[in-house]
């Protein structure tokens, strides 16, 4: 047997191909949109997909399941749940017909090549959720040796069970999804403690509240040292524990729980299709854009795009929380230019497109930006004041303060009279920001607020960051406690 972890340390996401050797089949567990990954992977070892499984139908990012199907793989999806949470895009092939799919109840098993897949319903995170107990049995193995729990069980943590309410808007379905979550940790704890648990996502993942750094575990070893397993010994002690300081979900995550249900747009990347490559916007061309009408993925240092942007740019650079940024602040089907080194263009659209961004309008390069104010181009600003100054705006106008925090920190101490917002929720609570005002923006450092500046500004709003965030307001003076 073949096993290989394909993990995105910006979404902090593990995808599972499992191969059979013998045969040369293989299958992928809970996939992202960018399938070639998987397919180059799957050569260079003498093995070809074959099979998609997806544990459950993902926020946090778009399936891969789709464009691999339209290359003849086989799905493996949950028929676990209630009605309104069911694929609705397996009969839905472009050009006409159905998708090779097989809908799995509880125990239900199927084989790739000699390795055999169980099914086990563990619903709490979602209705449907699945988890894949894997046996090789091409190894003379008659016991599983590990289990794919999706977002079920993490190492150190649990999968939420309040996306359904607090992402996709589905009133209150937390508090019951946080029972049914209980009764399969009651479920776990039959599991046998040596079995591997390889879990969908790791430290830095939305899908929990205290993810571990380690890649995989043992269901033995969460039995005894899981935060969250361990808060099960009583059902109403267990639903206030995993339902207190969820962060908020970023905004993209209702468009993903739509769109892996309904379908995402396929976009041929499988099978040698490559990723779309958006065209080149000369300096020229730079002339025409409105960026009331174009996001401008501005990915330029924050010191560079303060001083000189294109109007209504956004600031988002290509880190860690890229595409948590640009799904939360970019709104669906939005043409975007991309402003990024031409060494990370291939970078920067796969992490847009595995957050459902995938309209481009083109890509320039950062020089462009300077190329284009030398022959006259105009460029915005965005103000920037430090601690001292921003405590003198607040005295002389009184300006309208916005921490865009996760409400976490934001309830640990704030400037006093501030409105917590978390950036990646600000684009759909934009009615609560006063446009009259100026805005003063904050948050731990600077960086989250630097973004939520250049959302805001696109928007119509006056609005200043303040330099070095709440770590610098704590050194020169007190905080509030809300």
């Amino acid at each position: 047997m073949f096993m290989r972890m394909i993990y995105d340390d910006k979404l902090a996401e593990a995808a599972y191909l499992i191969g059979c050797q013998r045969t040369g089949e293989a299958i992928v567990i809970d996939p992202e949109r960018d399938v070639d990954r998987y397919e180059q992977v799957a050569a260079a070892n003498g093995l070809r997909i074959v099979a998609v499984a997806e544990t459950h139908i993902h926020a946090d990012f778009v399936s891969g399941g789709r464009e691999l199907a339209e290359q003849g793989a086989r799905m493996y999806v949950s028929d676990e749940g209630d009605a309104d949470w069911k694929y609705q895009w397996l009969g839905q092939r472009v050009g006409g017909g159905s998708y090779d799919h097989r809908l799995l109840k509880h125990g239900d098993t199927f084989l790739i090549g000699n390795i055999e897949f169980k099914a086990v319903h563990t619903p709490g995170h979602t209705p449907e959720h699945l988890c894949f107990m894997v046996t090789d049995r091409g190894g003379g193995a008659d016991q599983p040796m590990g289990v794919a729990t999706g977002d079920f069980v993490f190492v150190g943590d649990l999968g939420r069970p309040d996306l359904l309410e607090s992402a996709a808007g589905i009133k209150g379905n937390a508090e019951s999804s946080a029972h049914r979550l209980f009764a399969s940790v009651g479920e776990f704890m039959a599991w046998p403690d040596y079995l591997q648990l390889w879990p969908a996502h790791g430290a830095g993942s939305a899908c929990g509240k205290a993810l571990g750094a380690v890649p995989t575990t043992t269901v033995g070893y969460e039995k005894r040292f899981n935060p969250s397993v361990l808060a099960a010994k009583s059902e109403q002690g267990f639903v206030d524990f995993i339902l207190d300081a969820q962060p908020e979900p970023p905004l993209y995550f209702a468009r993903m729980k739509r769109d892996n249900k309904m379908g995402p747009r396929v976009l041929g990347i499988a099978g040698g299709g490559g990723i779309p490559k958006p065209a080149r916007i000369g300096v020229d061309g730079l002339k025409s854009i409105d960026g009331a009408k174009i996001a401008i993925v501005d990915t330029r240092p924050w010191v560079a795009f303060k001083a000189g942007h294109l109007p209504g740019a956004l600031h988002l650079p290509v880190n860690n929380s890229f595409n948590t940024d640009a799904g939360s602040l970019i709104a669906e089907d939005e043409p975007m230019l991309l402003i990024v080194e031409a060494n990370r263009l291939d970078e920067a659209v796969r992490d847009l497109i595995r957050v459902g961004l995938d309209r481009f309008h083109g890509w320039c390069e950062p020089k462009d930006v300077e190329s284009f104010a030398a022959i006259g181009g105009t460029l915005a600003a965005t103000k920037e004041f430090s601690v001292e100054d921003a405590r003198l705006m607040m005295d002389a106008e009184q300006p309208f303060v916005l921490d865009v925090r996760r409400f976490t920190e934001f309830r640990e101490g704030a400037i006093d009279g501030a409105l917590n917002i978390a950036h990646t929720r600000l684009l759909s609570r934009l009615a609560e920001v006063p446009r009259d005002r100026h805005i003063l923006a904050y948050c731990r450092g600077g960086a989250r607020s630097a973004r939520a500046c250049s959302l805001l500004a696109r928007h119509g709003y006056d609005c200043t960051n303040m330099a070095g965030g709440m770590m610098a307001w704590e050194k020169s003076g007190p905080v509030v406690v809300p």
